[in-house]
């Protein structure tokens, strides 16, 4: 059963996953990190650093893999991930920039850069902390709903949904692209620990369902029901729909060796 821990807000959630990473990093000095986009895990990065400008800890040794990326867009696009984790992460964690990768949206043989991104991650040994958000309708990375619980990276066609939800990047809708490169179900599944976050009572339906639902491909962020070591942190918005809430409070509450508080 996963770990999941009701914040205040994001501010606090942000705070409790950072502290995670951090501890990770200070006795794993070469953590590789699995890195998400949007606006769900800016307040986790924020946390991060600061704990670097306040030189508690070093990430010069630090490796990160982007979740996915969007397909035909050049990394020096602003749109494009590349771009974006660059700007959220790398600058203002000062990171390494060689020592973090987004999977090749763009070249010649396109269809082989999912297993190329594959192979890159268990170069570096695999990802040790993997930050995820969630979407609405229960989507993880890219992996929409109906995905294979068991799929590697690879190529995706975005819903009309997710697109939407996007746009809001993009000068018009019909900008976005439609199709994308993301880790699959079964690449996410690898990671050593995985940290879900999610905020809002928009998100409220889809984190109850991934938590306390059927594991099931119409919901995606389901499989962290099969992790061994996953981590759930959510604000009290979108809480409001755990049947389980108070267990977890109290769980929360009486557990000293919590991994929020390694």
């Amino acid at each position: 059963m996963a770990e999941v821990i009701i914040a205040r807000d994001q501010s606090e959630a942000g705070d409790i996953a950072a502290s995670i990473i951090v501890n990770k990093i200070i006795t794993t000095p070469g953590t590789v990190l699995g890195l998400a986009t949007g606006s769900t895990p800016l307040s986790t990065y924020a946390a991060l650093a600061r704990s670097v400008r306040d030189g508690i800890v070093d990430v010069s040794g630090v490796r990160g893999f982007a979740l996915d990326e969007y397909l035909g867009i050049p990394a020096q696009q602003p749109q494009s991930y590349r771009s974006v984790i660059t700007r959220e992460v790398v600058e203002p964690l000062e990171l390494t920039p060689e020592y973090v990768m987004t999977p090749r949206g763009t070249g010649a043989n396109i269809e082989s850069a999912g297993a190329e991104y594959e192979a890159l991650m268990a170069e570096a040994g695999g990802i040790d902390i993997q930050i995820l958000g969630i979407g609405s309708n229960g989507h993880i990375a890219f992996n929409e709903p109906g995905s294979s619980l068991a799929s590697p990276t690879r190529i995706k066609a975005l819903t009309e949904q997710t697109r939407q939800d996007n746009s809001r990047y993009f000068d018009s809708p019909d900008d976005v692209p439609t199709h994308c490169i993301t880790q699959g179900l079964g690449t996410i599944l690898r990671a050593r620990h995985i940290i879900l976050l999610g905020f809002g009572r928009h998100k409220a339906r889809a984190m109850a369902a991934a938590l306390e639902g059927p594991i099931s491909a119409t919901i995606p962020g389901s499989i962290v029901q099969f992790h061994p070591k996953a981590t759930v942190i959510v604000d009290e918005a979108a809480a409001t729909e755990l049947a389980n809430a108070a267990y977890y409070r109290h769980a929360r509450r009486s557990a000293p060796w919590s991994s929020s508080k390694e």
